[in-house]
């Protein structure tokens, strides 16, 4: 049996102790509202590793956001010609403050997905789990 990759895991929002069971109920876009799982369905280890644990997803989302809003930036500032006169501020706003708005989704659940692969030393990857 084929061991699952821990990649796969983290675009997949996958636990990190077995890789098969989801971190999310709900679709990243959509209608239905992602809420985080308490517990994996599948091997049964417990996301909020003790209370509050989830606050320090904040300064993970905030680098990214940080890092998306530069990148928003330099985009607008290279496709609008180098154009920075105080008329085009509105512009640079107006590109910054929608980009940050529609990728919140997206910071919510990959800083938490983030949190628990690369920075939670207390969750280990178990081969035993990792089984259909």
């Amino acid at each position: 049996m084929q061991k699952t990759s821990k990649l796969y895991a983290i675009v997949h929002g996958k636990c990190p102790q077995c890789r098969r069971g989801d971190i999310f109920t709900g679709s990243l876009y959509g209608f239905n509202v992602q809420r985080t799982n308490t517990v994996c369905p599948h091997c049964g280890q417990r996301f909020e590793i003790e209370p509050g644990y989830f606050y320090a997803a904040m300064y993970v989302s905030y680098a990214m956001n940080c890092a998306e809003m530069i990148a928003l930036g330099v985009a607008t500032y290279v496709l609008s010609g180098g154009n920075l006169e105080f008329e085009s501020l509105w512009l640079y706003l107006t590109v910054i403050f929608t980009g940050c708005l529609l990728l919140a989704p997206f910071n919510y659940r990959y800083s938490r997905v983030i949190l628990l692969h690369w920075l939670s030393p207390k969750i280990k990857y178990n081969a035993y789990y990792d089984k259909p």
